[in-house]
């Protein structure tokens, strides 16, 4: 190899044959043999790492939008919404009356609920229905605009519990010029 280098050296521009064949052997030698397992562990590993990355970038932002809280998170609201309607004193003088039926509020049944907003702006409501001590997964339900300003219907249905009654947290979440303000009343379910 080294008599053929020289030969290229020597030469001006000149690349023997032998030299040319000798810088092909360097550099296609085969790589080793992968088999079917080998690539399909590097394809997951690749295909995890890029979720990893996507979820570490977007999941602030997506939380941000999925999670009951907003700009400001009152406490919850004293009242038992399996008794009638509750009303939530929000910032400003404004006010918030929700009610759920039927009562008691049943799990596994479709639920009507209703919000009223007076003296504030609000654009959309979306309710989020979660087990105070247990999550119960991802259960949120935007409510449609009413005839009259400030109100808002729409449906919802409680997932069962496999242990029994439960306390829930029904969070309204009021989305307006304002901000988002979170508004949670806590209630217990029938069975």
């Amino acid at each position: 190899r080294e008599r053929e280098v020289g030969r290229f050296m020597a030469g001006k521009h000149s690349i023997g044959v032998g030299a040319r064949v000798s810088w092909q052997a360097s550099f296609s030698a085969p790589f080793p043999p992968v088999s079917k397992r080998q690539l399909l562990h590097f394809v997951l590993v690749l295909a995890l790492s890029t979720s990893l990355g996507l979820g570490v970038w977007l999941g602030p932002q997506l939380m941000s939008r999925l999670m009951p809280a907003g700009d400001q998170t009152l406490a919850p609201v004293v009242c038992d919404l399996n008794q009638g309607s509750c009303t939530a004193a929000l910032p400003q003088g404004a006010s918030l009356t929700v009610e759920i039926s039927p009562r008691p509020i049943p799990v596994l049944k479709p639920l009507a609920v209703t919000a009223r907003v007076e003296r504030r702006m609000v654009e959309r409501v979306v309710l989020e229905l979660n087990g105070v001590s247990m999550e119960m997964g991802f259960n949120q339900t935007r409510l449609q605009p009413g005839a009259q300003v400030g109100t808002f219907a729409g449906y919802a249905q409680l997932p069962i519990c496999v242990t029994g009654p439960m306390r829930w947290r029904a969070t309204f979440m009021l989305e307006g010029p304002g901000g988002r303000l979170a508004v949670p009343f806590d209630f217990d379910s029938g069975t």
